[in-house]
């Protein structure tokens, strides 16, 4: 139901985000209703999500998930997708926990993360990403306010992407989708 790896789900339980008990086996039974209202309360309800899951060479926009904590981060970047790239559709989640839920719903087409987030760093979501088959197919770009000497505990995760610093994002952002994805420069 929320399409987040097992080690997600465990470390949810952990903060009480969900309701679950353990049987005598040891493993976790969670509550459905503390599902559901965990989905409506960071998703806005279960309404629109079926339309995420149509796939990605049937639908007529591209789907970009932001995952970033900043208001004024996530303001901008939809100003240049409109600006930019009309039929793209931007969907934003705030911390590393909504935006795994968000990437199982939405199936991107392209994922654009910051490195530190609250509830689960960026490092992590990019590892349990790479792990999912359904990420194969996205394209990812990693958007930081981290100086290169700071970003080097995350290089295991960072190799070999896209990163664009927070203070260039005005510039960087359209030319590197436009020349990483094909098909949006297009639309």
């Amino acid at each position: 139901m929320l399409g987040l790896a097992v080690r997600s789900i465990q470390l949810m339980v952990d903060r009480g985000e969900l309701q679950a008990w353990r049987t005598s086996g040891g493993h976790r039974r969670i509550s459905r209703a503390s599902v559901t209202q965990w989905l409506a309360s960071r998703q806005g309800g279960l309404q629109g999500q079926h339309a995420a899951h149509v796939p990605a060479s049937v639908r007529s926009h591209y789907h970009v998930l932001l995952i970033e904590d900043s208001a004024h981060f996530q303001n901008l970047v939809s100003l240049l997708l409109a600006k930019h790239f009309p039929k793209a559709v931007l969907h934003i989640a705030n911390d590393g926990i909504s935006g795994l839920t968000k990437f199982g719903q939405v199936q991107p087409d392209c994922l654009l993360v910051d490195i530190l987030l609250p509830g689960i760093d960026g490092a992590a979501l990019v590892t349990t990403l790479k792990s999912d088959p359904q990420f194969a197919r996205c394209q990812l770009v990693i958007v930081t306010g981290l100086t290169s000497t700071q970003l080097s505990p995350y290089e295991f995760a960072l190799q070999g992407l896209p990163i664009i610093h927070k203070s260039q994002l005005a510039n960087a952002l359209v030319p590197l989708l436009a020349q990483t994805i094909p098909q949006l420069a297009s639309m």
